[in-house]
């Protein structure tokens, strides 16, 4: 996948510009690239990684494409840790949930750092077994269940692509109860 279709699996979430986002297991960011297009340069987001090298690739690739770090902020730790964090407005989790065997614990820890009606934008493969590389990945029909069960509003499918790995990526997008 390129930026544009990193972008394109996050636009039909209609995203409103600005706000305080956080991007969980950003990793090298090659989603958060696509959610600062979507939401500008005037919205505040936290790349949250445990891995320093991956948050250094995603401040030269931010600085290449934006021009500058305003209102991107690396945090390099874990982000099932408590994080001194405002309350979101949305965040962002894009190929971390399949890393977590208790979807529901993750799920409902992620909740707590939204705001009321804050957004959750998931990306994940749309299957669910997976691999040494993709341990517990979850079908867009088990998030379903999973979110309810976490406090979140029923999830909207958002789109669909194909992968090369484990048949096809989705997006998908809720709502903090």
């Amino acid at each position: 996948m390129n930026h544009a279709d990193h972008v394109n699996l996050l636009r039909p979430a209609d995203l409103q510009p600005g706000g305080l986002w956080a991007d969980f297991g950003a990793g090298a960011g090659a989603f958060t690239l696509a959610l600062r297009e979507l939401i500008g340069s005037s919205a505040t987001i936290y790349a949250v990684d445990k891995d320093h090298a991956s948050l250094n690739v995603l401040e030269r690739a931010h600085c290449a494409r934006f021009g500058d770090l305003n209102n991107l902020h690396l945090i390099p730790a874990d982000f099932m840790r408590v994080l001194d964090l405002p309350p979101l407005d949305g965040i962002l989790m894009a190929n971390a949930l399949h890393f977590f065997k208790d979807k529901l614990k993750v799920s409902t820890h992620v909740h707590s750092s939204l705001k009321q009606n804050g957004t959750l934008l998931l990306v994940e493969y749309n299957v669910d077994s997976g691999n040494p590389w993709v341990p517990y990945p979850l079908s867009f029909k088990t998030y379903q269940a999973i979110a309810l069960q976490a406090g979140f509003t029923e999830p909207r499918l958002l789109a669909t692509v194909p992968s090369r790995f484990l048949r096809e990526f989705y997006s998908a997008m809720t709502r903090a109860r």
